[in-house]
């Protein structure tokens, strides 16, 4: 291992690590990936992470922590490249890259960590360029998605897959946040099973945690005592589900209308990709359906007023159709308050079912309406889930991701100091 000061140059190009979590194309990634360089950084490790700049006259760096800063890369217009044309960006970004990287020492960065297939696009480009080894996480994979979409969502095109499969040839090591997306990489991506280690993502425990409890979070909120909560939280889109909330919300109203007095169901995100009509759509749902006197939208908030609203529910519905982790999962249970999951991917781990919360099997409104009804009915139900709802994610800090990525990092630099050796033999 080289005696100088180890660094990382993490790549996330389509969505800021300085945006609001829950807006846009910014979702638990770029929660993932700031609490993770910062842990990082932590143990005398620097991170510099690059994004593309998404408005005129912003700084070429930022520092957001000590040892982790936010690098800009300019390519294309500021407005007007969706995250589906931002592929045809990649000379630019690339060139952006080697401007910036030609300003520094020799030997600036030890290993390159891509997040998401388009920064693994640049991030093979980079990799060979400067001979330094590429570590890629997917965070979500075209081939999954295609298997499970919402009803009426597009599915992912082909070059996506094309795109991803390429990434993960050039690789020299694969981070996949559970072991169902370990066997996914393997089985749909043909990945060497060498090459893929499990990291589980972490949660902020110091951040989301009981602090004071429902009462005195629904007292700030000003949310009723007696009121049964129900939350989603993403964003809005298809694809994470909130259809499949309000749907079950207006079943369980038709089999008990007595609920309907202290029911207060609120979703809580903004507009993302293909779903930028979806809020306006799920509206005039809700008042199709009836339910809009007992269902709220709310834009996204920032984290320390999010545990507030996770601490004030009774049960978190994450209705996905498919997720890698599900970061939300796990923070409302840091919280204390028991999960709802469709059981897809990485919420099989993130939900302890039965312990932690409860998994739905698929996304008929009536089967959801039955789990969260029953739920709702049974406090003493619900108390025992809360306990086991902090215990299991006690288990899941960024200090322990931060552990698993470094030694990923480990691997691949005594890798190639091995291959070195043996050439040089």
């Amino acid at each position: 291992m080289a005696n100088h000061k180890r660094r990382i140059a993490s790549l996330m190009l389509h969505t800021s690590p300085l945006e609001q979590a829950g807006t846009g194309d910014a979702g638990g990634m770029n929660v993932y990936v700031v609490e993770s360089a910062k842990r990082i950084a932590a143990s005398g490790v620097d991170v510099d992470i690059y994004t593309r700049a998404n408005r005129s006259g912003l700084p070429e760096k930022v520092e957001i922590g000590d040892g982790v800063t936010v690098r800009h890369l300019e390519a294309g217009p500021y407005d007007g490249i969706t995250k589906d044309e931002l592929p045809s960006q990649i000379c630019a970004l690339m060139s952006s890259f080697m401007h910036q990287e030609a300003r520094l020492p020799m030997g600036y960065y030890d290993v390159l960590h891509s997040h998401y297939w388009i920064s693994g696009q640049l991030g093979w480009l980079v990799s060979e360029r400067l001979g330094i080894p590429l570590v890629h996480t997917m965070h979500t994979m075209a081939k999954v998605k295609n298997l499970s979409l919402a009803e009426g969502e597009k599915p992912e095109p082909k070059t996506r897959a094309i795109g991803e499969e390429q990434v993960v040839g050039a690789s020299a090591a694969l981070v996949a946040n559970t072991t169902a997306e370990a066997a996914s990489l393997v089985s749909l991506y043909d990945a060497c099973p060498d090459r893929v280690f499990v990291v589980p993502p972490g949660v902020d425990l110091s951040t989301y945690k009981m602090n004071g409890g429902k009462k005195a979070s629904r007292k700030k909120l000003k949310v009723k005592d007696d009121a049964l909560m129900l939350a989603f939280v993403g964003r809005i889109q298809p694809h994470k589900g909130p259809e499949v909330l309000i749907r079950a919300v207006a079943e369980m109203l038709k089999h008990t209308p007595m609920l309907r007095a202290r029911l207060k169901t609120v979703i809580m995100g903004g507009p993302s990709g293909n779903g930028s009509q979806e809020p306006e759509r799920l509206q005039a749902l809700t008042k199709f359906l009836g339910v809009e006197d007992v269902i709220e939208f709310v834009p996204p908030v920032p984290r320390d007023e999010l545990s507030d609203w996770y601490r004030a529910s009774d049960l978190v519905c994450v209705p996905s159709y498919s997720e890698s982790f599900g970061l939300v999962a796990l923070e409302a249970q840091a919280c204390g308050t028991p999960v709802v999951a469709t059981a897809v991917g990485g919420l099989r781990t993130a939900v302890a079912d039965g312990i932690s919360g409860s998994l739905v099997d698929g996304h008929d409104p009536r089967a959801w309406s039955a789990v969260i009804s029953r739920l709702l009915m049974e406090p003493e139900r619900r108390l025992l889930l809360s306990m086991g709802a902090i215990e299991h994610a006690s288990h899941f800090g960024w200090d322990t991701t931060a552990r698993g990525l470094l030694d990923v990092y480990d691997h691949v630099l005594s890798q190639g100091e091995r291959a070195r050796l043996n050439v040089a033999q």
